[in-house]
C-alpha cells in the first residue's frame, strides 16, 4: 500500500496479485489520515481473500479500471460460464444430488468438440439463429442432442436471472421440432437370444460363470440390479428375489423409480442357479453376484461387460450382441409365451405397460394388441 502524491491531492494505491498480474489501484480521493489507511488495509485483504476463494470480481471494487471493464467481459464468456457449470454439477456429486454417470455424460458435452463452437464469444452474443443452426447439424439421436443442451440451457436460464442477457435464447426456438426434424433414428437394435443361442452361451460358462448368466437370463434383471442383488433378497420359500438396490458406476442405491421396487417371481431355472452360486459366494459376503477373476462384488456395467460377457460370447461362437440384450430376451420370451404384458411390465419393473408394447410389441400375442372394444372380458 502506498500514498501517491498528484496535483489534485494524495491518494491511496492499494497492490494485489490478481490471475498471475501485479494490480495496482487508486482509491477514491479521501483525507489522508489513520482511519482511511485501515479502511484501505482491511479493503486489501478483503480482495486477497476472495481472489483465493476464487469470488474476487474486479468491478465490484474497481468499476473504473480498465481490468473491470476486461474482467466483466471475460467472465462473461461461454467457455467460462461452461466451466462454471460443470464445476456446480462437481459439487452435486459431492453433495449426492447427482449420479457419477450423470456428471460423465454432462462434462463429455461440455468439454466435447462440438461445444467448442461457443468459445470465444459471451453469452449475450448467441443468437437465436446461431443455436438453431448448431443444433440442427448435429448428427445423432434426439436423446443425446437433448442431453448435450442441458448444461447449456442451464447456462442461458442463470444468465436471464442474472441479467447477463435480455432474452434466453431456447425461447424463440421451436425445440421439439428442430430435434424431432433433424435427430437420426437410434441405430440400437432390439435382438434377443434364441433358444439355441441361449444353450450356445450356457454351454460356454465356465462352472463359476454359469449360475450368474443362467439367472440373468431368467430374471431380467437390469445390469445394476443384478450386480446390487443380495442373499437377503431372496425368499427361497415364496422363489422371489426382492429388486430393491440398484448399482450405478459403483454406487449402491435405491431404483429410479418406485415400479424399480418389487418382488421379482423366479422360475425352477433361476433358483437352481441361485443353489449353484451358494458354494461361490454365500460365505463371502451380502452380494450374491461375484467376479469369477477376484471373487469381489462387480464394480461396474463395463466390468461386467469386458471381463466376463465379450469373452464369454467369443467362446460360445453366437453373433455378438450387449448384455443388455438379456433382459430384452427374458420379455421377449415371456410374451411370446402369452405372458401378460401388465405382468411382464411388473417384473421388468416398468411404471406402466407403455415401455412393454412400445419396445416388444411384436412379441406380445395378437390378442393383447386388438382394440379394447374387439376384447371379450371372460368371467
Amino acid at each position: 500500500m502506498k500514498i501517491r502524491q498528484f496535483v489534485a491531492g494524495d491518494r491511496i494505491q492499494v497492490a494485489f496479485t490478481w490471475n498471475d498480474q501485479e494490480c495496482r489501484e487508486l482509491l477514491p480521493p479521501c483525507p489522508i489520515n489513520k482511519s482511511s489507511i485501515q479502511r484501505a488495509a482491511i479493503l486489501r485483504e478483503e480482495v486477497r481473500r476472495k481472489i483465493s476463494d476464487g469470488t474476487f470480481a474486479y468491478a465490484d471494487y474497481f468499476p473504473d479500471s480498465p481490468r473491470a471493464k476486461v474482467s466483466i467481459k471475460d467472465a462473461q464468456l461461454m467457455e467460462v460460464l461452461l466451466q462454471r457449470q460443470l464445476e456446480t454439477y462437481e459439487k452435486q456429486v459431492q453433495n449426492g444430488q447427482m449420479a457419477k454417470s450423470s456428471y460423465r455424460g454432462y462434462a463429455k458435452a461440455v468439454t466435447g468438440e462440438r461445444m467448442r463452437r461457443w468459445h470465444g464469444i459471451t453469452v449475450r452474443e448467441v443468437a437465436p439463429s446461431a443455436l438453431r443452426e448448431w443444433i440442427s447439424e448435429m448428427d445423432c439421436t434426439s436423446k443425446t442432442i437433448r442431453n448435450t443442451l442441458i448444461p447449456l440451457r442451464s447456462i442461458f436460464e442463470d444468465a436471464l436471472n442474472d441479467e447477463l442477457i435480455d432474452f434466453n435464447p431456447f425461447d424463440r426456438i421451436a425445440l421439439a421440432k428442430l430435434i424431432k426434424q433433424t435427430a437420426k433414428a437410434s441405430d440400437y437394435v432390439i435382438q434377443p437370444f434364441t433358444a439355441e443361442e441361449r444353450s450356445a452361451i450356457l454351454e460356454a460358462c465356465r462352472p463359476d460363470e454359469r449360475p450368474m448368466i443362467q439367472f440373468w437370463f431368467h430374471s431380467g434383471l437390469r445390469p445394476g440390479e443384478l450386480q446390487a442383488l443380495e442373499w437377503r433378497h431372496i425368499d427361497w420359500e415364496r422363489c422371489i428375489a426382492r429388486i430393491e438396490l440398484n448399482q450405478v458406476v459403483g454406487v449402491v442405491k435405491a431404483p429410479k423409480t418406485a415400479a424399480g421396487i418389487r418382488d421379482l417371481e423366479l422360475n425352477a431355472e433361476a433358483m437352481a442357479a441361485l443353489t449353484s452360486q451358494k458354494a461361490i459366494s454365500l460365505l463371502r459376503g451380502t452380494r450374491i453376484w461375484l467376479n469369477p477373476s477376484s471373487l469381489q462384488p462387480w464394480d461396474t456395467d463395463a466390468q461386467v461387460r469386458k471381463t466376463l460377457w465379450m469373452p464369454l460370447m467369443k467362446r460360445s461362437k453366437v453373433p455378438y450382441r450387449n448384455p443388455y440384450q438379456v433382459r430384452h430376451t427374458y420379455a421377449s420370451t415371456l410374451l411370446t409365451a402369452g405372458q401378460n404384458p401388465w405382468y411382464v411390465a411388473q417384473q421388468l419393473g416398468h411404471e406402466d405397460v407403455e415401455m412393454v408394447f412400445r419396445t416388444y410389441g411384436k412379441f406380445i400375442r395378437e390378442d393383447y394388441l386388438k382394440p379394447k372394444a374387439e376384447l371379450r372380458i371372460v368371467g
